[in-house]
């Protein structure tokens, strides 16, 4: 189905005033390969050539085309991303310009609080709204509880419980991703990203049967892509995510845990580590009740990750710009040379 409009797209004034040269053609990148990108506009689908690495370009990206290649990727409203895996510092950039980030977990075992918490941090980083969908609403008593236990993390969020194989229950959906908007959709495997997928866009992406000794799935989206809703908006489903890195996200934390945060700025000692310091105001809370224990504990695993990650960025981007100071400053010297002869 081809966009009519650059409005069909998720085109906005927010886009519409930043520099376009003439002759330049907007587009929107719907994958991300090796050495090019997969984009669309109004008269289709193009190939497009990209002068730098691709790692720094996401789905959902809006790009100035010139002669088949990348010119300038347009401001960001939004991007969606997560540490490296392994020993990679830099992040992995998973979607650009998402309204609303859509965290799929399910009415079972792969319910996990301190996870939805990652995700939540992920959403308020990039600027994106949390909706927590909780698939297999139709093999439990009682998912009204899992609702109310989402819901309880944070006032942004809204959170719903529905069967991700009912066709009506899935056009609850149709909000968040009609009319030019995006959503994309991030979560473990098995949860029922793929097949909420196929139901919002009319695809038949690949999905595999559910594992009966642990009620997971497996692995079946391999990457992101930007797809066409049937309601006229636009949804990136991204893979499965065994782990969830946290690098250079302090200001979504901050806003994920706003009450822990802002009872620390009130404590006795600006350099309180909150566990025994007289005038602590985060341990005056947790004894007086006021706070959960068990959550002041998941915001110092985040803190401390976030910042360990963080600072192994840094130590990453510094070899990164030595490094390139040495290839600029050896290219002068070969050119200064070649120029004496």
């Amino acid at each position: 189905m081809t966009p009519n409009s650059l409005a069909d797209l998720g085109w906005s004034a927010f886009f519409a005033r930043q520099d376009i040269p003439e002759g330049a053609s907007p587009m929107r990148i719907s994958s991300v390969h090796r050495d090019r990108v997969e984009a669309f506009s109004p008269h289709g689908t193009h190939s497009l050539s990209t002068p730098d690495k691709t790692g720094q370009l996401a789905p959902g990206d809006w790009v100035l085309a010139e002669d088949g290649h990348v010119a300038r990727v347009l401001e960001r409203q939004s991007l969606l991303k997560r540490g490296g895996a392994g020993n990679d510092a830099r992040p992995q950039l998973l979607a650009a310009n998402v309204a609303t980030l859509g965290i799929v977990s399910s009415c079972n075992a792969d319910f996990n609080l301190a996870r939805l918490e990652r995700y939540l941090v992920i959403a308020a980083d990039a600027g994106c709204l949390p909706l927590v969908i909780l698939t297999k609403a139709d093999m439990d008593e009682d998912p009204a509880r899992y609702v109310k236990d989402a819901q309880r993390l944070s006032p942004l969020l809204t959170a719903i419980a529905i069967d991700a194989t009912d066709a009506e229950d899935v056009d609850r959906l149709t909000s968040w991703c009609s009319n030019g908007e995006t959503l994309a959709l991030v979560g473990s495997s098995g949860v029922g990203k793929t097949t909420l997928r196929n139901a919002l866009t009319g695809d038949e992406a690949f999905t595999q049967d559910i594992r009966e000794d642990d009620a997971k799935g497996r692995h079946t989206t391999t990457s992101r892509a930007l797809v066409r809703t049937t309601a006229g908006g636009w949804i990136i489903d991204t893979p499965g995510m065994r782990s969830l890195a946290l690098t250079d996200v302090s200001d979504g934390i901050a806003v994920v845990f706003e009450d822990i945060e802002t009872l620390a700025e009130s404590c006795r000692f600006s350099d309180c580590a909150h566990e025994t310091e007289p005038g602590c105001s985060i341990q005056g809370a947790l004894q007086a009740g006021d706070l959960d224990a068990d959550r002041v504990k998941r915001w110092r695993k985040l803190k401390a990750e976030e910042m360990r990650n963080s600072e192994t960025l840094a130590g990453a981007r510094a070899r990164d710009k030595s490094f390139g100071k040495m290839v600029r400053s050896v290219t002068a010297r070969k050119r200064h040379e070649r120029s004496k002869r």
